[in-house]
């Protein structure tokens, strides 16, 4: 059921960039960090839907939240003994380890017409990529979406949470695939749609998690407690809703490496249908109290940058001067963005970029311009190159030396101060 490793995509926001994903579940196993997402797709037997549409797993990992690997499919609905075929109903999943094997806990639409509604299923393998071997059955006495198991580390024993009619939890018992409780209902949550719970332990607290509905679209919300099943108290909202129409969000929250981070998703590569989107990743941050920070997403997300790889300044940390992003190919969104510069003095920063100790000659852009431009490229405030680009109606690469060579980490920002409606694909540089 598992593929080879299949591609490696670059970060930013998105982290995955070459196909739809969602409701991610962030796990740090063996020192790497690696994602559990749903994965949306055009439906297709009705291509017309307007629903969500997701037929299989695929799981990805990262050593520095910058370079991903896609180890590509674990589970897939027709290869499910319980699942009914064809059906594309497998939302969001979960990933755990326990005693060294690793439980993948996903929902999908039962064979069985006497049942309604959704159940959870579990796979179980040997190493956190697979290969997974799916359980015959359900797990009994759950009928619902989004499971999330905790292990408590105080004890090892496991509990999972769903959504369905409300959010629910039960203790698990120690074969991690069959309820050792009866399910119960989490109470003191606010009023008001809730679904996708993810429960995870800080410093003897437990944090409840949820997308909440407040007014129309979704935010991410939080509740705290001192034991795996409450009681719970609601203590607020970790990310707003949208500015812009994706009216889903799904998360998770984990610690790697002394960070914590939030994972969650956005119609990036859709705007204009909220059914197929893609894992996004930003920085976490607690009060001294134990409370969330509320995060702002971004479109730089986390992890360091290569300065000798391609840099996509459309991800920036900041921009100014009306400079603006859009697709390079409306056609094949996954191709990614470009920045346009319409004027003098616009400009974009990007933070995080790692000249490392090796100095570099030249900086090298891929731009196209409708008249000749010349572009100034900083790091940490400092003018190292400046760029001249010719007018083009093609995409060309242009070289410029570099003045004096950046060393370690640097802030870059790229600026436009002569020309108008320049148009930038991304930047690098190169040894000398």
């Amino acid at each position: 059921m598992v593929s080879l490793v299949t591609s490696v995509v670059m970060a930013q926001n998105p982290i995955i960039r070459d196909q739809y994903s969602a409701d991610p579940t962030a796990r740090v196993f063996n020192g790497r960090m690696y994602v559990y997402p749903s994965h949306d797709i055009v439906s297709p037997v009705e291509p017309e839907k307007k629903w969500f549409s997701m037929e299989d797993y695929h799981v990805f990992s990262s050593e520095n939240l910058t370079d991903w690997t896609d180890h590509g499919v674990i589970v897939t609905q027709n290869k499910v003994p319980w699942v009914r075929r064809d059906s594309y109903a497998m939302w969001a999943p979960d990933c755990v380890e326990k005693d060294g094997r690793y439980y993948f806990y996903f929902p999908a639409a039962p064979s069985d017409t006497l049942r309604r509604g959704f159940a959870v299923g579990v796979a179980v393998a040997e190493k956190p990529e697979g290969p997974f071997i799916p359980m015959m059955r359900p797990i009994e006495g759950i009928n619902g979406i989004d499971p999330c198991v905790l292990i408590d580390p105080k004890d090892n024993k496991g509990y999972i949470y769903w959504a369905g009619m409300g959010l629910w939890m039960a203790r698990l018992k120690d074969n991690m695939t069959a309820l050792d409780s009866e399910p119960q209902p989490v109470k003191g949550l606010p009023e008001g749609f809730k679904e996708g719970p993810f429960a995870f332990e800080r410093n003897g607290k437990y944090y409840f998690t949820f997308p909440w509905v407040r007014d129309s679209t979704e935010t991410l919300a939080y509740a705290m407690g001192d034991s795996p099943m409450g009681p719970f108290e609601f203590k607020g909202v970790i990310m707003e809703e949208s500015p812009v129409a994706c009216w889903t969000n799904h998360h998770s929250i984990v610690e790697y490496r002394g960070q914590w981070y939030l994972f969650y998703h956005h119609n990036d590569y859709s705007p204009d249908f909220d059914k197929l989107r893609s894992v996004r990743c930003d920085s976490l941050f607690f009060n001294p109290d134990g409370t969330i920070r509320p995060v702002v997403p971004t479109f730089r997300g986390v992890g360091i940058t290569q300065a000798r790889n391609r840099i996509q300044i459309d991800r920036y940390s900041s921009i100014a001067g009306g400079a603006k992003i859009d697709f390079l190919n409306a056609g094949n969104r996954f191709n990614g963005w470009k920045t346009i510069f319409p004027k003098e003095g616009s400009s974009v920063d990007y933070n995080r970029v790692d000249f490392t100790d090796l100095a570099v000659g030249e900086v090298v852009i891929r731009a196209k311009s409708p008249v000749a431009s010349k572009v100034a490229v900083k790091a940490n405030g400092r003018i190292v190159a400046t760029v001249d680009i010719p007018q083009t109606a093609v995409w060309c690469d242009v070289r410029a030396e570099v003045k004096v060579s950046p060393r370690g980490i640097n802030n870059i920002s790229v600026t436009l101060i002569e020309g108008k409606n320049t148009e930038i694909d991304y930047i690098g540089f190169d040894m000398k």
